[in-house]
């Protein structure tokens, strides 16, 4: 049941968010015989609100209308202002402004915004009280009492309870009287209990009797005591005042805190006395229990069965709770109700449908929520859309509740589809992320015969066990024939692929594999860095030999491209794609691999533009990092795997990324997730290779020399007097700040990459000098990462003088020769292998090291991974050991710190968790200030 005390609608069911408010600072003797309150405007800003400004009482008192932000109660707090005039010792007039005690007490009580004046972070919850006669036993004595004591000349009483909860009582007339009489209280012998009893019949009417005695006076009503908890329910801005109350005589008018106060209640209504007798525990007891029902409720904290809900999707929860308690509960709404759940709904009570209109699905319907409530499916995802949560407000203010399945199965379907003047549409791919909720809908949804085949052969994919070619000669391991298979699947399909397996474990022979089974029914492109094409046709002659590889470049173009064929493979690299993007996106290619896909990341880059103008029956990307730095790489990569996936590049930021980068939004984030999970594989090495042997990673933490320190803080310190200055025309050019690091990472790695002429000693080089001898004596062989060719030729020189054996390549090599050194070194050619990061991150297999030091931390660790893994790859049958040298108390660990975040970026896409963005401006000076990071 739910008695309400008025039901009249409150006239704005959601407020529109105000930009300003009023909050008042509270001072007060005990009592309340005196109260002080001053007023300030708080503006809403980018952090929450303002500590606000004080706005004098002589404007609230007769200006007050010039303040279009003061709420109607705050209007009545500014009635209780009086104005005194009078003239000072020295006959000046003087007009002061004070509150009335009596009128502003009332006027405060339950105002949600009143906070401790010399603590505005106190928030005083301030709550009417009734004026109750308390009778209790003290020995063989009755003691009277009232639980308030107004002074001479004033109706009300302040009392406090703690650091942050007053009630205020008020008196009447009658009920002064009778504090007059009772005073600080009454002291009876027990044999005058009678005349109690007579004096308390007296006075039943004006005040409501709590009492210890058993006994009622005559002409009582002795009724049973109503234990069910009350949940009184106020509106309080854009959310709700929630209390606990029990009521336990029938006519309701006294109530009582949950298992408090007197066990006998006396009161009279309509001229007949009524007692009861109260149940503490018993009340006690419901009033858990309801609050434990409550989920809402139960996960917040509470003051005295008192809760502030802020939140209109909490209240409204909090609703659906009560009214699934039935008669558990009484709910009242005594100052008009903020909140009405008028229909609720299900899966049950919608129909869609699905019909192909050229490269789109349009998608229709209804929810009928009673025989003469409709809502349009395009309407109803306009609604959630405008909402949060499963609680949908109508157009007259009014909300539709819908179950957690059916609001779940909605989000998918409105963020899987557009909606614009067409009408809602999604891209055809889309079935498969709608497939759970046509499969729940069953006989509630129709298919047109093209949607109906396109679903049929999704089902057919699924079920689909392919068979590796018998020309593949390579065994593949149990998580490579489920490569295999997931790729052919989706092949069949018709749909693009991700692979995005961890570096080193086979990517290119599970790709050969399928290339093999697609090979009968037309050409292949492959397309991957220059250093990596080679790689390539090596792989296709040794394991898929039936396969004829191609190097695209070489001889007359056109003719190689005129004479394709099944079982041709044509090997370009992403510099070839983009200088002869015309003629390779007129083929029709019945395969088209991108290696190392991470390459097309950046949307607006030529080979990006051109990898998707390609045309192929199947697209299939490759690449251990696929996202490296931000949301945005996604867009870029699956446009050219399954275009259309993630809709159009400006859906995608308005609807992803910045939700999940500026907001945190978890549902963003869960169908990002759900979008992408059937066109992404990835397995990592811990799960998929248990022969793989160890590796340990440690970081070196390098000190560096005193003078080489000195010069590291007068570069950072430069570097800051620089930026400071640019900042006077605005805010600082991300390649100033760009540069500026650069400059510091330089001097981290050795100073005379900065500044030659000083001539200062290197840490890092006496580091590297230590480990490498370390190593080599324990016969490890190891390869040595620098992102700064000229801290490799620092490096290598140090290694001639040394009389070190080693290789050497950067990105100035040439394709056969760097093969022809990667070939030493396998053979034994060299103690040490010195590589410039970008150029040996991809495409080498160099497991004749079983040691890698990264001189230098790289903004993303995910490259630096990748170049690890030339060594930590199958082949392998050492223990590996990776150093990474940290200069220490510079930006370096700074970098490193930011490593986390970097890892988990890729890790919580592919695995599922959060995801991440880029470096702001901010976040870029606040490495080189050397300021903590904000928590």
């Amino acid at each position: 049941m739910a008695r309400e005390a008025s039901a009249s609608a409150h006239p704005g069911a959601t407020e529109r968010v105000r930009m300003s408010r009023m909050v008042w600072g509270m001072r007060f003797a005990p009592g309340g015989s005196w109260i002080h309150l001053e007023p300030r405007e708080q503006r809403r800003g980018r952090k929450g609100w303002t500590k606000g400004r004080p706005i004098a009482l002589a404007r609230l008192y007769d200006r007050r209308d010039e303040l279009d932000f003061l709420t109607p109660h705050d209007l009545r707090i500014c009635a209780a202002l009086r104005e005194h005039r009078y003239r000072s010792y020295n006959k000046y007039p003087v007009v002061e402004y004070t509150f009335d005690p009596d009128l502003v007490l009332g006027a405060l009580a339950d105002h949600p915004l009143v906070f401790r004046a010399d603590d505005l972070g106190a928030r005083l919850q301030i709550t009417p009280s009734p004026v109750e006669l308390i009778v209790e036993r003290h020995g063989d004595d009755l003691h009277l009492r009232l639980t308030a004591n107004p002074e001479p000349d004033r109706t009300t009483v302040l009392i406090e309870h703690g650091h942050s909860r007053l009630t205020v009582v008020s008196f009447s007339s009658e009920q002064r009287k009778v504090a007059d009489i009772v005073g600080e209280g009454l002291q009876v012998p027990a044999g005058a209990q009678e005349r109690v009893l007579e004096a308390i019949a007296a006075i039943t009417p004006m005040v409501t009797i709590q009492s210890d005695l058993a006994a009622a006076a005559p002409d009582t009503e002795q009724l049973e005591a109503d234990p069910t908890p009350c949940v009184r329910l106020s509106p309080r801005g854009q959310g709700l005042k929630v209390e606990f109350r029990v009521r336990p005589l029938p006519s309701g008018a006294s109530s009582f805190t949950p298992g408090e106060g007197g066990e006998t209640v006396l009161a009279e209504l309509d001229g007949t006395r009524q007692q009861t007798t109260r149940d503490l525990a018993q009340e006690q007891a419901r009033a858990v229990a309801v609050v434990h029902a409550c989920a809402t409720l139960d996960r917040m904290e509470e003051t005295h069965w008192c809760w502030f809900l802020h939140e209109p999707q909490e209240c409204l929860e909090l609703l659906e709770e009560l009214g699934g308690l039935g008669d558990r509960v009484v709910v009242e709404w005594p100052h008009g109700v903020s909140f009405r759940i008028a229909f609720r709904a299900s899966l049950g009570d919608l129909t869609l449908s699905l019909k192909q209109q050229r490269d789109w699905l349009a998608v229709s319907g209804e929810l009928r929520l009673d025989e003469s409530t409709v809502l349009d499916l395009q309407q109803l995802l306009r609604l959630l859309e405008d909402g949060d949560g499963r609680f949908v407000q109508l157009d007259d203010g009014q909300f539709l509740a819908l179950t957690r399945q059916f609001a779940r199965r909605l989000d998918q379907l409105r963020r899987a589809t557009l909606h614009d003047d067409e009408g809602t549409r999604c891209r055809p791919v889309a079935i498969l992320a709608l497939e759970e909720l046509l499969d729940e809908l069953g006989e509630q949804v129709h298919l047109d015969r093209s949607t109906s085949r396109r679903l049929a052969r999704l089902r057919e994919a699924r079920a689909l066990q392919p068979t590796v070619p018998d020309t593949l000669r390579a065994e593949l391991r149990a998580y490579q024939l489920e490569g295999y298979g997931w790729m052919a699947r989706l092949a069949h399909w018709g749909v693009g692929a991700c692979l995005a397996d961890d570096m080193g474990l086979g990517k290119t022979v599970q790709a050969l594999a399928l290339l093999l089974d697609r090979a009968p029914d037309g050409p292949a492109l492959v397309v991957a860095p220059t250093s990596v094409c080679h790689h390539w046709l090596d792989q296709m002659q040794r394991f898929a030999p039936t396969l004829r590889g191609i190097a695209f470049g070489e001889g007359d173009r056109q003719e190689i491209l005129s004479s394709l064929g099944p079982f041709d493979v044509l090997v370009c690299s992403y510099g070839l794609l983009q200088h002869e993007h015309e003629r390779l996106t007129e083929l029709q290619w019945h395969t088209a691999v991108m290696d190392e896909a991470q390459a097309i990341k950046n949307r607006n880059a030529s080979r990006s533009r051109a990898a998707r103008a390609l045309q192929a029956d199947f697209r299939l990307a490759l690449s251990g990092t696929p996202v490296e730095n931000r949301l945005d790489e996604l867009w870029s990569l699956f446009q050219f795997v399954e275009p259309g996936l993630l809709g159009s590049h400006a859906d995608f930021v308005a609807r992803i990324v910045r939700p999940i980068e500026r907001d945190g939004d978890r549902h963003a984030r869960h169908h990002l997730r759900r979008v992408l999970r059937p066109f992404i594989l990835r397995r990592t090495k811990d799960q998929v290779l248990e022969d793989l042997p160890t590796r340990t990673t440690d970081l070196v933490y390098v000190d560096l020399e005193p003078r080489e320190a000195a010069h590291y803080e007068a570069l950072r310190r430069r570097a800051v007097e620089r930026i400071a200055e640019a900042d006077q025309d605005g805010p600082p050019s991300p390649v100033l700040l760009l540069a500026e690091i650069t400059r510091l990472r330089q001097a981290c790695c050795n100073a005379n990459l900065v500044t030659p002429e000083l001539d200062l000693p290197s840490a890092k080089l006496a580091a590297l000098d230590e480990l490498l001898h370390g190593l080599r004596q324990s016969r490890r062989r190891v390869l040595v990462y620098s992102q700064f060719v000229g801290h490799l030729q620092v490096v290598r020189t140090f290694l001639d003088h040394s009389g070190v054996s080693y290789q050497y390549l950067d990105g100035q090599i040439a394709v056969a020769e760097r093969q022809r050194r990667v070939a030493a070194f396998q053979q034994g050619d060299g103690d040490v292998f010195l590589i410039s990061l970008r150029a040996g991150g991809t495409g080498l297999d160099l497991t004749a090291a079983d040691a890698v030091i990264h001189l230098d931390p790289w903004w993303n660790p995910a490259v630096e991974d990748q170049a690890s893994d030339r060594v930590h790859r199958i082949g392998q049958h050492r223990p590996v050991n990776i150093y990474r040298l940290i200069a220490r108390g510079t930006i370096e660990e700074r970098i490193v710190a930011l490593h986390h975040t970097k890892r988990e970026l890729a890790r919580d896409l592919l695995e599922g968790a959060d995801l991440g963005g880029r470096l702001s401006a901010e976040e870029l000076l606040r490495l080189i200030r050397e300021e903590p990071a904000p928590r």
